[in-house]
């Protein structure tokens, strides 16, 4: 199969985790980038991150226009973010890549047994009031890991919002939307000079399809249901994770 088919595809795949699930994106495009592409893992890191950075924010103004993104809780993730994604991407820079391999499966792993658990929500199933130094909190570790591994953080971002802050899916997909969009940017900001190395000819047509893939990713989550598409998400992240593992360890 050619690289560009193969770079429609996968981006038709990672499209559709961000718009149905809103994460996992990059978590998905790393490896493929990586596996399927011939990437190195700085410059597919990179890519990564431009790919979900613009593929998120097509995304979060679909979720804005039906009412599923709250601003004030989105807001204080991202502005808590900023900084440590762009100290993080720096630090990246410094590590052997085993051990970024492997901070990546694990991380995923975390994120993927956490949305296995069902959420603690209020009993009436209204979101608690957010508490803004609890959303700051979470939100600087997001963006930490966002430049130290070159993900979105969306697939940490949402269990956050269903467990922690006890969001409904919809709800905390729209809003991790926004996170992811941030995040992504700040990190890129340390990873600029990465950006022009990279192969257009497949960057270009993975982002186009995986901005097409949210569409209809979006169109999934309003027919399924919030639990169901929180395993479907975990497993999905089981599978990356286990793969990323035994990658590292060879």
């Amino acid at each position: 199969m050619s690289a560009l088919l193969l770079a429609l595809a996968a981006g038709a795949v990672v499209g559709l985790a961000l718009g149905a699930l809103g994460g996992g994106g990059s978590v998905l495009a790393v490896p493929a980038l990586i596996y399927l592409l011939g990437f190195t893992a700085e410059a597919a890191t990179t890519a990564s991150l431009l790919i979900v950075a613009a593929t998120s924010a097509t995304s979060l103004y679909a979720y804005a226009g039906s009412g599923h993104v709250r601003w004030r809780a989105g807001a204080a993730f991202a502005a808590a973010g900023i900084v440590p994604a762009a100290l993080a991407g720096l630090i990246a820079t410094r590590l052997p890549q085993p051990a970024l391999t492997a901070g990546f499966a694990a991380v995923a792993a975390v994120a993927a047994l956490r949305m296995l658990r069902p959420a603690a929500g209020p009993a009436d199933g209204t979101a608690r009031a957010v508490r803004p130094l609890e959303a700051g909190g979470a939100g600087a570790g997001l963006g930490a890991v966002t430049g130290l591994l070159g993900v979105g953080g969306g697939f940490l971002a949402v269990p956050v919002l269903v467990a922690v802050l006890a969001f409904e899916m919809q709800v905390a997909v729209g809003t991790s939307l926004l996170v992811i969009t941030v995040n992504s940017l700040a990190s890129l900001v340390t990873r600029s000079g990465g950006a022009a190395g990279l192969d257009w000819a497949v960057v270009a047509p993975f982002t186009g399809a995986a901005i097409l893939g949210a569409w209809d990713g979006r169109r999934l989550a309003a027919k399924v249901s919030g639990r169901r598409l929180q395993r479907l998400f975990a497993f999905a992240l089981l599978s990356v994770a286990a793969f990323m593992f035994a990658d590292a360890l060879v």
